[in-house]
């Protein structure tokens, strides 16, 4: 009976020992022990597919292909054997590239077993260590691993050796506009800006937000703030006015302010109740108001 395939979630080293291939051709031609390496011709070698990296300097491959021709490729990359004289690279694709521009023709190798999603997430494991790997990359990596190796969420922290919130910051990049996904990804703005336009929820007013940091070059604090501002709720502009009274009170309040000579104010309230007020600017008006109510 064929052996029960070893589940996903158990650690780069358990993927590595004894992993079933997903090769279902002819019978695999011997593959040399897990720790030894070996030559892998680079025409036999294809990319990829589940690479989380896409973008790779020009100028950073050509320096490596040219460290390469003077000292050799110090470390291997990883593949698996897919067929005879057919590979795919599981890791080291920058590796590749420059041994291409260095005019190599084959490349050493640790050969290794491995189905699809074991092939995504030996990639995402090993290249989560880069310092290079953009904020956008990883986030898409991370949803990768979410939706194609059926990772829950709250395992993928401890998995690729990030804690909880971390992972769950970078996925929530990918809720952003593409606008702002770009300039993450071309290191125009930092995964601290990303952060701080998260925040709000309106994409429109993101978008403004950014137009500032590529105007003002604002600081991550500066964002910060300038979010906080824009998610307090709106102050009133003006004081309500006072509620028009009726025309008979008008009058009536003419009447008196005339006879009085006073500024005279009628304040209604319910069922028919009100208040009249009646206004001085000092003592000797008050009085005057006094001998004008009481004439005796």
């Amino acid at each position: 009976m064929q052996a029960k395939k070893k589940a996903l979630g158990r650690g780069l080293s358990a993927l590595l020992e004894g992993s079933s291939s997903d090769y279902t051709g002819e019978e695999l031609p011997a593959i040399p022990a897990s720790h030894t390496v070996s030559a892998v011709p680079l025409d036999q070698l294809e990319t990829n597919p589940f690479q989380p990296r896409s973008q790779f300097e020009e100028k950073e491959l050509t320096e490596l292909a040219v460290s390469i021709q003077e000292q050799g490729i110090i470390q291997p990359v990883t593949v698996r054997k897919l067929g005879p004289d057919k590979y795919q690279l599981i890791s080291g694709e920058r590796r590749c590239r420059a041994a291409r521009i260095a005019g190599l023709t084959e490349i050493p190798a640790f050969i290794r077993l491995a189905n699809d999603e074991q092939m995504l997430e030996m990639a995402i494991v090993e290249n989560i260590q880069r310092t290079d790997l953009n904020p956008l990359e990883l986030a898409l990596s991370f949803q990768r691993l979410i939706e194609e190796c059926r990772i829950r969420q709250e395992d993928l922290g401890q998995k690729v050796g990030k804690d909880r919130s971390t992972v769950s910051n970078y996925i929530r990049l990918l809720k952003l506009p593409v606008e702002i996904q770009v300039a993450v990804r071309d290191n125009i703005i930092s995964m601290g800006h990303a952060r701080a336009l998260i925040t709000m929820d309106d994409e429109k007013q993101q978008l403004q937000v950014l137009q500032k940091i590529l105007e003002k070059r604002l600081s991550v604090r500066q964002v910060e703030d300038l979010a906080r501002e824009l998610l307090k709720p709106a102050k009133p502009t003006s004081k309500p006015g006072p509620k028009l009274l009726p025309t008979h009170y008008q009058h009536a309040r003419e009447t008196i302010s005339g006879k009085l000579q006073s500024e005279v104010e009628i304040r209604l309230q319910r069922k028919g109740k009100g208040s009249i007020l009646i206004h001085f600017n000092s003592e000797e008006e008050f009085y005057n108001l006094l001998s004008k109510m009481n004439p005796e």
